[in-house]
């Protein structure tokens, strides 16, 4: 393949949509916050939402009333996160091959914005939670991507849908159990972590990455539509000496 503009021109059209807490930064922000910052009782909604008592929106919404921490706090915190070392020569890949990117994640849009800012990286669109300061060191969230039905505060689901009207194929980037619905509704994924025994496990098309320097590099492949879905096909019992006696 001669240069990217023949790699854009021989592929299909592909929209990204990648998850931001444990994919794209390297530890998840609220769970972060919540250690630093977390009034008492945040841990009984934890408890609750892993046991599948409520849903994340529900979760999340109580735990961000119970941070206490000023405004300048919260940018002094986020300041020292970091995100995937090979995320912004990924962000530039797709910018040169025109490929749309939306973050989709059931985290912090002031968070997302911020971290990346830091690291040099802007102008990314992201469907998150709405964090908002109510008092000096009161906070609350409002979910403007939640849909009826769906207990997440953003139902990636619905943004997998937004992305197919725009025509293409859509890649899902993600690394965990909020990623598990909308694995099953796009085209391929690239899955980190807890994503890869789901997809294995569902049959679904995937790559697995440990970092964005695998995905870049599995880009053009999957652009130019050679890269191979991985499978794991179900292991033979083994055959035991008195079977074939």
């Amino acid at each position: 393949m001669a240069n990217g503009a023949s790699l854009v021109l021989s592929s299909p059209s592909w929209n990204i949509l990648c998850d931001f807490d444990g994919t794209i930064a390297v530890e998840d922000v609220i769970d972060s916050l919540l250690d630093r910052f977390g009034r008492p009782g945040w841990e009984v909604l934890e408890r609750d939402w892993r046991a599948g008592l409520i849903g994340s929106a529900v979760c999340m919404a109580g735990q961000v009333a119970l941070l206490d921490m000023s405004h300048g706090e919260l940018q002094e915190h986020l300041g020292g996160l970091r995100i995937d070392h090979g995320f912004a020569a990924f962000v530039r890949a797709t910018i040169e091959h025109a490929i749309p990117m939306e973050i989709v994640s059931d985290g912090l849009d002031h968070a997302i914005h911020a971290i990346l800012a830091n690291h040099g990286i802007d102008g990314l669109s992201a469907s998150a939670n709405h964090l908002r300061q109510s008092a000096a060191r009161r906070w609350e969230l409002t979910s403007p991507f939640s849909v009826p039905g769906c207990r997440s505060g953003t139902c990636k689901c619905a943004r997998v849908d937004a992305a197919r009207q725009r025509g293409g194929k859509t890649l899902l980037i993600g690394d965990g159990a909020s990623d598990f619905c909308a694995a099953d509704r796009v085209d391929f994924v690239f899955a980190k972590n807890r994503l890869i025994e789901h997809c294995r496990a569902a049959g679904i098309p995937y790559a697995p990455i440990a970092s964005f320097d695998e995905a870049l590099a599995l880009l053009p492949d999957l652009l130019d539509g050679r890269l191979p879905p991985r499978t794991v096909l179900p292991v033979p019992a083994p055959i035991h000496q008195e079977t074939l006696a």
